[in-house]
C-alpha cells in the first residue's frame, strides 16, 4: 500500500465522524461557549469544517506562513452552509490525497509565523499532526459542547450515552 492509501483509510473514517458531529450543531446555540477562553460553538464548528483547507495546503504547497494569510472570518451562517462547505473541502482534499505519491508525502513542509518556525517535517507527518489530529481535537471539543447543552453526542470510537452504535 502507498502512504496515501493508508492515510485515506483513516481520512474517510474521520471525515464521516466529523460530518456527523457537524450535523448536530444547532443554529440556536452557535454563541454558546463553556468558558470565556473557549471559542463559541458556531465559530468552532466553522473552524472544524474548514480544516481540510489546511490539509490541502500541506499537500500542495511547500510551506505556509500564517502571518501572511488572510483567512475568512469564522462565522456560522447555517448548518446547511457549514455542511456544504465541509463536503466540498473534503471532496477536494480526498482527491488531492489520493493522487499524492509517496515521494510527495515524504517531501518537507514548513509552517511558519513570519520568521518563527511552528512546524517543519515530512508532509505525511504534518498531515497527521497539523491537520488530522488538530481536527479530531476540535471535534472532541464540539462533543463536549453538545453534551453540556444536553444534545446527542455521536458515537465516534465507541458508544455514547446517546448513540449505542448497535450495541
Amino acid at each position: 500500500m502507498t502512504i496515501a492509501e493508508i492515510l485515506l483509510q483513516n481520512f474517510d473514517v474521520e471525515m464521516r465522524g466529523t460530518r456527523v458531529t457537524l450535523e448536530r450543531i444547532p443554529a440556536d446555540k452557535v454563541d454558546y461557549q463553556p468558558h470565556p477562553k473557549s471559542m463559541p460553538m458556531g465559530r468552532l464548528a466553522v473552524h472544524v469544517a474548514r480544516l481540510p483547507q489546511f490539509m490541502i495546503s500541506i499537500c500542495t504547497t511547500p510551506s505556509l506562513d500564517l502571518a501572511a494569510v488572510k483567512w475568512p472570518p469564522l462565522v456560522f451562517e447555517s448548518r446547511e452552509k457549514l455542511l456544504a462547505e465541509f463536503d466540498a473541502l473534503i471532496a477536494e482534499a480526498r482527491k488531492i490525497l489520493a493522487a499524492a505519491t509517496d515521494e510527495q508525502l515524504e517531501e518537507p513542509w514548513r509552517l511558519t509565523w513570519g520568521e518563527k518556525v511552528l512546524a517543519d517535517g515530512p508532509r505525511s507527518l504534518l498531515y497527521r499532526s497539523m491537520f488530522l489530529d488538530h481536527l479530531i481535537h476540535h471535534r472532541a471539543q464540539l462533543g463536549v459542547y453538545l453534551r453540556l447543552n444536553d444534545l446527542p453526542v455521536p458515537a465516534l470510537y465507541g458508544p455514547t450515552a446517546d448513540d449505542s452504535m448497535g450495541f
